[in-house]
């Protein structure tokens, strides 16, 4: 994943690269011209950190209509030459989707697009699923021969062809085309059995059914593997191997032993909620060896019960162990995960910490503003709306507005009411669910024009009768 040039959230760029409801607000009262600029740069430069968990697709086809804009500034970036010399999806996956949205919206410009896209494109496939949804039988039956096509008669063009039908999202032009083209059926036909075979030739080296055999194997490298990954697999089987006398062997490698066979064995106690484990965990977070403290960082956030909570209060309080190290700011997550309302405290002064010292950004944060929603920790509040208005991601945003739905009794009349613009389903659901109907003229017209759109969930859909009806 790559870290997108975000402007300052007071900017309209900036409001409409967070997808933020003002974002939408902002843009329909600014210069027409100023508005179509930023949200084609928006479309074009796509702002997401993790487009996996961020929505703009929707967000953006919809200022696409209120604003009547054309869609030659995407056409150009379609057809620009980097989609031969830039073949990565992420380039025009964003700009596919929104075209997507828009012919579904009605605009059969954005339909002829994603057509011709289809025959020259590079990231053929996505506009091809796109059309699969919106598309009449007719015209996707006249794209096949120009998707035939990039793939010669020959095995490896044979072997490109079942991988397409396997990767498709949406199966639909195949199933269409299969019924006309014997080469598209019989592809067809064999790429489960590709599947199938692949699955049944995996190699890789498995571990011996021993407790000593299994921590070996943890630290065996695998090429292009994964070392969390084995070492959770090992601590999987240390699980099933272990015996009473075996235990002394285990507590010795959570101590001393190698990066794989150390992080498996905490892992192993972790889970097993050993008595040693915490003071196994706090010996190998001051470990000189970096992975042997990622490890041990990484499995405190498994620990669960009071006694692993009593340790994360020491560890995370700074009278008694210090928030500002790395050993506190995972005890400050795993409280925020797991600990008592009387917490609260403690998570909400790692929240201020982490914002002062890493801004609205990492992993970690999300873990922290959840927390302090979970334990409605009204004092975290300011912090709250400060990630709320600056987080780039759109996800951590939503998560924001969940704890202050919780914790901020003027959500309903603030920043609930934004949110029914918000690009992300999720965070319009929680705005129909607690925004206050009176008052506000925009949002009885807002509900009503999500309730009558069916681009949007049926979820939604659900929450908003229920506000205007009173059920």
């Amino acid at each position: 994943m790559f870290e997108p040039v975000i402007a300052p959230s007071a900017s309209l760029l900036g409001l409409l690269q967070r997808g933020r409801g003002d974002g939408q607000l902002h843009a329909l009262a600014a210069d027409r011209h100023e508005a179509i600029t930023a949200l084609e740069e928006c479309v074009t430069n796509d702002p997401r950190a993790d487009w996996q968990v961020e929505n703009r697709s929707l967000y953006y086809a919809r200022l696409f209509m209120e604003l009547e804009a054309p869609l030659s500034g995407l056409e150009q970036h379609l057809h620009a030459t980097e989609d031969v010399f830039e073949p990565d999806e992420s380039r025009t996956g964003l700009a596919l989707a929104v075209l997507g949205h828009l012919a579904a919206y009605g605009r059969r410009d954005a339909l002829d697009l994603l057509r011709g896209y289809v025959a020259v494109g590079t990231n053929w496939a996505w506009a091809l699923d796109e059309l699969a949804l919106r598309d009449d039988d007719r015209s996707l039956l006249s794209l096949a021969p120009s998707v035939l096509g990039r793939f010669p008669a020959d095995p490896q063009g044979d072997a490109g062809l079942r991988a397409a039908i396997r990767a498709a999202y949406e199966p639909r032009p195949w199933r269409l085309w299969a019924a006309h083209h014997p080469r598209i059926a019989a592809a067809s036909e064999q790429s489960p059995f590709d599947l199938w075979q692949r699955q049944m030739n995996r190699g890789g080296i498995t571990p011996g059914w021993s407790t000593t055999d299994v921590l070996a194997w943890a630290d065996q490298a695998e090429p292009g593997g994964s070392a969390e990954r084995r070492a959770a697999a090992a601590a999987r089987c240390l699980a099933a191997v272990v015996r009473p006398e075996d235990r002394q062997t285990v507590l010795e490698a959570a101590r001393t032993g190698s990066p794989g066979a150390r992080t498996a064995a905490l892992r192993y106690l972790v889970d097993q909620q050993d008595p040693d484990a915490a003071e196994l965990i706090e010996a190998a977070a001051a470990d000189i060896d970096e992975r042997v403290v990622d490890a041990a960082l990484s499995v405190l956030g498994r620990m669960r019960g009071p006694a692993a909570l009593a340790h994360a209060r020491r560890w995370a309080d700074p009278a008694t162990g210090g928030a500002d190290s790395a050993l506190g700011e995972v005890a400050v997550q795993l409280l925020a995960d797991a600990g008592d309302p009387a917490d609260g405290p403690l998570v909400v002064d790692g929240l201020r910490q982490w914002i002062s010292v890493r801004g609205v950004t990492g992993a970690g944060l999300g873990t922290l503003v959840d927390g302090v929603g979970r334990l409605a920790a009204a004092g975290a509040v300011p912090a709250l709306r400060h990630v709320y208005g600056e987080a780039g991601s759109s996800e951590l945003r939503g998560r924001a507005a969940r704890a202050l739905a919780v914790t901020d009794p003027h959500f309903g009349r603030g920043i609930a009411v934004e949110c029914l613009w918000d690009c992300e389903e999720a965070t319009r659901e929680l705005a129909a669910r607690h925004v206050t109907t009176t008052g506000d003229v925009r949002v009885l017209e807002r509900l009503r024009r999500l309730a009558a759109d069916p681009a949007e969930e049926a979820e939604l859909h659900a929450v908003i009768r229920g506000r205007l009806t009173g059920h």
